[in-house]
């Protein structure tokens, strides 16, 4: 049976987070609950709270007292918290990767692998499907996505290919989509450009870059002085957020400064240089190839 998610740098993301035993954390990609197992391990009278906006995490919910599951999304995380009744946590960990279980299941349309309806919805009650964003959008904002979070060099060419497929055949399908931007792809880097591609769709039918930085802004607001924050990010378009504020504390990576001329900045980078997988996990994971983690202490 596959793996629901096999989790990346896991030795090193829990590590990172300095767990105490009675300390209070927050997984807000719980998934097949790897981390979250993890970090329960380590607990005695602490409290872990996870989160997952998809329904089917919730198969994996793990037997114990000390979680508390929470099915949704992580641009909720302080609301939720409140009503939970904590106003600080010791730590949160944010594993963005796309689960094995959403990447193989052909159904979700998340893969260029197999042919299904163009989904890519991780909340299936969100009413924006992949297929919706292909027939709605004009060319301008589909080169716009396709550019910006698939970084495309060719996006508007892709867009006018699509606009000039749906204009006869409207675009339902993965094959659909394939056929129509076939002639786009760059000699030898099929592979290369439909995960650009898909990605790119996949984050705007998720607003994932606009949940990434509520969730961000809110752990901010929420771990206490000495909390950790642990990002595992899989593309440069969240790892370049998620640096910008743990360097800043802003999302342009524009540094602020006081009165005085000191740098304000609201955490401590733990690890200078990003953390990537070993040779040795990359051979017996190749999905964590692309992931790297950052990890930060709140000042």
């Amino acid at each position: 049976m596959m793996a629901y998610h096999l989790p990346a740098l896991l030795e090193e993301s829990i590590a990172g987070l300095n767990l105490r035993p009675d300390g209070v954390y927050v997984d807000v990609t719980f998934g097949g609950g790897g981390h979250s197992r993890a970090i329960l391990s380590h607990l005695s009278t602490g409290r872990l709270i996870a989160f997952d906006q998809d329904i089917d995490a919730a198969a994996n919910i793990i037997t114990d007292e000390k979680l508390i599951f929470l099915n949704q999304n992580f641009r909720f995380l302080k609301n939720n918290l409140r009503y939970l009744g904590y106003t600080e946590i010791d730590g949160l960990i944010a594993d963005l990767g796309v689960s094995f279980h959403q990447f193989d299941i052909p159904e979700r349309g998340f893969s260029f692998r197999s042919d299904a309806k163009l989904d890519m919805r991780m909340n299936r009650e969100a009413a924006l499907n992949a297929a919706d964003i292909l027939r709605t959008y004009e060319e301008e904002a589909l080169a716009g996505l396709f550019y910006r979070y698939g970084e495309l060099d060719n996006s508007r060419r892709i867009a006018r290919a699509i606009i000039r497929t749906r204009n006869s055949n409207p675009i339902l399908t993965v094959n659909d989509l394939v056929a129509s931007v076939s002639g786009m792809v760059p000699p030898n880097q099929e592979h290369k450009f439909y995960a650009k591609l898909f990605q790119a769709l996949r984050i705007e039918v998720n607003r994932e870059m606009e949940a990434l930085t509520d969730m961000l802004r809110q752990a901010l607001q929420v771990l206490r002085p000495g909390g950790r924050l642990v990002v595992i990010t899989y593309h440069s378009v969240e790892d370049r957020l998620v640096k910008n504020f743990i360097r800043t504390g802003n999302f342009e990576g524009l540094a602020e400064k006081d009165f005085y001329g000191n740098l304000i900045v609201p955490f401590r980078a733990v690890n200078k240089k990003v953390i990537m997988p070993s040779e040795r996990e990359v051979s017996e994971n190749s999905r964590a190839r692309s992931a790297r983690l950052r990890i930060a202490e709140k000042i």
